[in-house]
């Protein structure tokens, strides 16, 4: 019996001597990436839909798209993207985003907004004549930027209007006029209905987007200041529809060229 209890000794403590120079070893592996292989799979038509997914997301999606489809206004005329230096949907948009984001600056900091300058690719649709719904507005503006100030030197009013000139895209803007000579210069500036002065500081309302110097708006990196409004450019867009029966575009010259 003794030899025996003895031999179930040795046994035990060979077992975890080996268990633990088993565990050793593994834990010294190191084990290093030397392939990836992936497979593209495309989401067409062919894909079946999943029955208990579809029957879970179908109130969500008769509930969005009552949202979306519910008729908040009217269009008399369509307002498309056409035009050499303004748009209709480039002055509509400028119109309401100056005229929004200044309620809301003169709120929040009692300043108010010079001038509205927002980019033409940004505008991603138009509004068809006839009803108008919030899908509209997600239309035109899908993305999730937001409205903000930038305090920008007169001297940097003047590169917007060069920019302008050099890229030669109807910018939506707001708040500024200028005419383009025979030389390709501006000349007859006025903001807010007042020659330029570029030793005053402007206030100019634009995405949150534009305001990182994106589109190559790189006048609005050398801003004093930045106001964040905290207003959505398409929440902009919604709350106008919903507060005005009827919208037309106004259809004023706010670039000429000689």
């Amino acid at each position: 019996m003794v030899k025996l209890k003895n031999y179930n000794v040795v046994l035990k403590h060979f077992v975890l001597l080996l268990t633990f120079t088993v565990l050793i070893s593994c834990a010294e592996k190191k084990y290093t990436v030397t392939k990836i292989e992936g497979q593209e799979i495309g989401i067409t038509d062919k894909n079946g839909e999943v029955p208990e997914i579809e029957t879970f997301i179908k109130p969500y999606r008769v509930k969005i798209d009552n949202d979306l489809n519910a008729i908040l206004s009217d269009a008399p005329e369509t307002l498309d993207k056409s035009g050499e230096w303004q748009t209709p949907m480039g002055n509509f948009l400028s119109d309401i985003t100056f005229e929004r984001s200044n309620n809301m600056f003169q709120l929040k900091y009692n300043k108010s907004v010079d001038i509205c300058l927002l980019n033409q690719g940004g505008i991603r649709s138009i509004i068809p004549k006839g009803n108008v719904t919030a899908r509209n507005a997600y239309e035109i503006m899908p993305f999730e930027n937001s409205a903000v100030v930038i305090a920008l030197k007169g001297e940097q009013v003047l590169e917007i209007i060069n920019y302008i000139i050099s890229e030669k895209k109807p910018h939506p803007l707001k708040g500024m006029t200028f005419t383009i000579d025979k030389n390709n210069l501006p000349k007859n500036i006025q903001v807010s209905g007042n020659p330029i002065d570029l030793n005053k500081i402007y206030f100019v309302a634009t995405s949150d987007y534009l305001s990182y110097g994106n589109d190559n708006m790189l006048f609005f990196k050398k801003g004093i200041q930045k106001y964040d409004l905290e207003y959505k450019l398409r929440n902009i867009i919604i709350d106008y529809f919903k507060e005005n029966k009827s919208i037309v575009a106004n259809k004023d010259i706010r670039i000429t060229k000689e």
